[in-house]
């Protein structure tokens, strides 16, 4: 019978997702570990039930405004918790942070250090004392007013607005204007106000080729249209817009990434001339602290200001504010984050090296007596620094928390105090708690997927090494901390690239790599390569011709809405559309495919736009999304869904998972293909319909990867892959290594940046840069088959290599 001071967080009754009515008593004051294979339902009870209870109460205790939105938001499938004490939840966010978020403004440190500046910093004689905003690029008070606090200048010249000179406008001369109507629009207004829109562009007056590309004048003019056959144009006012207004328009405001990027082709960055990239005002840039001003301390790695600081001295204000600082910078440098700096932006960091980020701010914040809910804190995380993350999570346990972790990473797991796995499988045939106790007790478990990989020991299976068809070589890589490297990338074989975090893996191959063969050969997959050529980051590239194709999955999102679901991003809802509009009662009502897309008008619910969501403002609170009160999440209007396909409505197939949809589409060749793709990388637990915003970015990745699995490939394809293992379980990871050496088999090229050792001993070649990250790390340390890797010396990565190569 649980007491007021109950030590456990008891939970019954839980049916989220496809948990099956667990119930489950797991003990406060621990590390506890939530293990099983992906899909097995781990998720669903961290975050998902035990989370979602916390907040739920917290919702509870606030205003009447926010408790009457509750109804709307839900709560939890579960029967009862007890026991369960405010939660705190460090999820890997799949939305990016913005340009103007860096490692400073989520870690505060920011904060700390324009404090120390402020106060203790050495101002010009006669300078008045600043406050702390005004060392801020974020704020009116500090932005560099030329900038606003961006530090770049776009710009543009008429060699990229108007590639060909030798065309007319009324040819396309000017490639920045927009397609369709609008750009026959500012063609007809130009016609209008007098321009010879016929005229070849390099004989036009230069003045008149300066107006047209760079007036800041918007004028209104009255167009005639052209007469066309059989349709009748009426005059129109027609205001004109530049091409540099409207390329700097679209770059700044459109929300079509689609629009932006096309804009962004015809612009120039450069550093900002008044503040030279530090997106400061000349007054922040005055003081100095230790010889520094405030830019160029924020762009030394921590472990470098760290170096300063603690030597920089100074009065009794200034050692109290470096002792502050000094202390904020440990946690994050002993999670493997000292290789950062403050001024790098957000978006440029991984899932998990922002949530490392955040999760060395709550260890600064002082809280006890919370549950800290964390998801896979290990990720992105090389074997060396797994140690010291370990470290801060039994500090955040000393200081009075519970600290659930849903994690993969077995070094982790054996360190709990606490497991509960999850399983037996994913999906319909998970949802069960197969043990709840001490790690040990695992042993006992005949059927879990991780006891395997938990407890059985033993020499890896011999393997043959594969032989390279032939070498792609770069020359004088020069690209952020790579500086000066050759680097040899075999062909035809399966190669792995290693080291800590901030070592150069991503700069040498998703930049650098990457780049060089997307400037050469189509690309394909979820890649996007730099709008600057790579070339100039390497001074010279051999074997790049032997590569017919280069398909770079990241992961990234594959949407940013609820509208981006597994179904749409494969192409499979094309085929599910077809089937329904050729049932009997589609073609009685004339409902052609269209009729069955959410993301149309017909046959979606107006009420929630076919989103099946509708979004909840909470006043001080980000807002939040509630099931559409009209159709109930299902998307769609009740005319369409009253057509059915065997006995299922269009909203019911999409909330099959793969593996039911693989039985139920069976017979049809076109479903088929793109479903067993989806098996074949370990998918097939997700729901055809399921957001892309409830993806992981491993997940993303994996559908990425399987969309491209089932085109038919042609020529030497180099498969370049980030952390392909992220989010998975060891189980899967066997399942998703055994698609990427069949690649290999089929005579291609696989390339993956890994941290899972198992995965790097089962490769046929290993690059590891190092030694360390950031100014440490950037060259190549060593190469060659996981055995020659593992007994080099000076690798960081060689003892936990060898150690994978002594068991499965």
């Amino acid at each position: 019978m649980p007491t007021p001071h109950d030590p456990y967080v008891r939970v019954r009754g839980a049916r989220e997702h496809n948990l099956r009515d667990v119930s489950v008593d797991i003990p406060r004051d621990t590390l506890t570990v939530f293990t099983g294979v992906s899909g097995s339902g781990k998720s669903s009870l961290a975050f998902g039930t035990i989370y979602a209870e916390a907040q739920r109460r917290y919702f509870e205790s606030v205003a009447p405004y926010a408790r009457r939105l509750i109804h709307q938001v839900g709560a939890p499938a579960v029967g009862e918790v007890t026991g369960l004490p405010p939660a705190v939840s460090l999820e890997q966010r799949r939305s990016a942070p913005g340009a103007r978020s860096s490692v400073g403004t989520v870690t505060t440190l920011s904060n700390s250090l324009r404090m120390l500046f402020s106060r203790a910093g050495d101002y010009p004689a006669g300078a008045e004392r600043l406050d702390s905003d005004a060392f801020s690029p974020n704020t009116a008070a500090g932005a560099c007013p030329t900038c606003h606090g961006l530090g770049l200048v776009h710009r543009t010249t008429e060699e990229l607005l108007v590639p060909d000179p030798s065309l007319s406008i009324r040819e396309g001369a000017i490639a920045a204007w927009p397609g369709a109507w609008q750009g026959k629009n500012l063609r007809d207004v130009l016609d209008a106000l007098g321009h010879d829109v016929d005229r070849p562009w390099r004989e036009l007056p230069a003045t008149e080729r300066e107006w047209i590309l760079f007036t800041d004048e918007q004028p209104v003019v009255t167009v005639h249209p052209v007469r066309e056959a059989g349709r009748i144009q009426r005059p129109y006012q027609g205001t004109y817009m530049s091409a540099r207004r409207y390329v700097m328009h679209t770059f700044a405001d459109s929300r079509s990434r689609t629009l932006r990027a096309k804009a962004e082709r015809f612009l120039t960055a450069a550093p900002c001339p008044d503040c030279h990239g530090s997106r400061l005002r000349p007054q922040a840039l005055a003081v100095t602290f230790a010889g520094r001003t405030i830019a160029e301390l924020a762009a030394l790695p921590l472990t470098t200001l760290a170096e300063l600081l603690e030597t920089a001295g100074g009065d009794g204000t200034a050692r109290l504010l470096t002792a502050d600082l000094l202390a904020r910078i440990g946690t994050v440098t002993e999670l493997g984050l000292g290789y950062l700096s403050l001024d790098r932006t957000a978006p440029t960091l991984s899932s998990g090296e922002l949530q490392r980020l955040r999760l060395a701010t709550q260890l600064r914040s002082g809280l006890f007596g919370v549950v800290y809910v964390l998801d896979e804190p290990s990720a992105g995380l090389h074997p060396a620094d797994t140690a010291s993350l370990l470290g801060v999570l039994g500090r955040l346990k000393e200081a009075g928390n519970s600290v659930f972790v849903v994690e993969h990473q077995m070094d982790v797991v054996r360190r709990a105090d606490w497991l509960v796995d999850v399983g037996p499988l994913a999906g319909e045939h998970g949802g069960r708690v197969l043990h709840s106790g001490p790690p040990a007790g695992l042993a006992q478990v005949p059927e879990s997927a991780t006891r395997r990989f938990l407890f059985d020991a033993g020499p890896a299976p011999e393997r043959a090494v594969r032989t390279p068809t032939g070498w792609l070589r770069l020359n004088g890589v020069d690209r952020h901390n790579v500086r000066g490297v050759d680097a040899a990338f075999p062909l035809g074989v399966f190669t792995a690239v290693t080291g800590v975090s901030g070592s150069g893996k991503s700069t040498l191959t998703g930049q650098v790599l990457a780049g060089l063969l997307a400037d050469r050969r189509p690309s394909a997959g979820g890649g996007e390569p730099d709008a600057e050529p790579a070339g100039r980051w390497c001074a010279s590239a051999e074997g790049l011709s032997a590569v017919d194709r280069l398909v770079q999955v990241d992961q990234r999102p594959i949407g940013r809405t609820p509208r981006s679901n597994l179904a749409t991003y494969t192409g499979l809802f094309d085929v599910v559309r077809k089937l329904f509009a050729a049932t009997d009662t589609a073609r009685e009502r004339g409902y052609r495919a269209g009729r069955f897309s959410f993301n149309v008008t017909g046959g979606r619910c107006e009420t929630c736009q076919g989103e099946g969501f509708v979004s909840v403002e909470l006043l001080f609170l980000p807002s939040t999304y509630a099931p559409c009160p009209d159709c109930h999440g299902a998307r769609y209007n009740q005319e369409t869904l009253e057509v059915t396909l065997r006995g299922l409505d269009i909203a019911q197939v999409l909330d099959l998972t793969v593996e039911s949809a693989a039985g139920f589409f069976a017979g049809t060749p076109a479903a088929e293909r793109s479903l067993r793709t989806l098996l074949d990388v370990g998918l097939g637990y997700l729901r055809l319909g399921q957001p892309a915003t409830e993806l992981s970015g491993g997940e993303a990745q994996r559908i990425k990867l399987a969309s491209e699995l089932q085109r038919t490939r042609r020529g030497h394809t180099l498969y370049l892959l980030d952390e392909p293992t992220t989010g998975l379980h060891p189980a899967d990871v066997e399942v998703l290594m055994r698609q990427l050496h069949g690649l290999v088999d089929a005579g291609d090229t696989v390339v993956v940046v890994e941290h899972d050792m198992t995965v790097v001993a089962g490769s046929d070649w290993v690059i590891d840069l190092g030694p360390g990250g950031g100014d440490r790390g950037g060259r190549i340390v060593a190469a060659g088959t996981p055995a020659e890797v593992a007994a080099a010396p000076g690798s960081r990565t060689a003892p936990y290599l060898t150690a994978a190569l002594r068991r499965p």
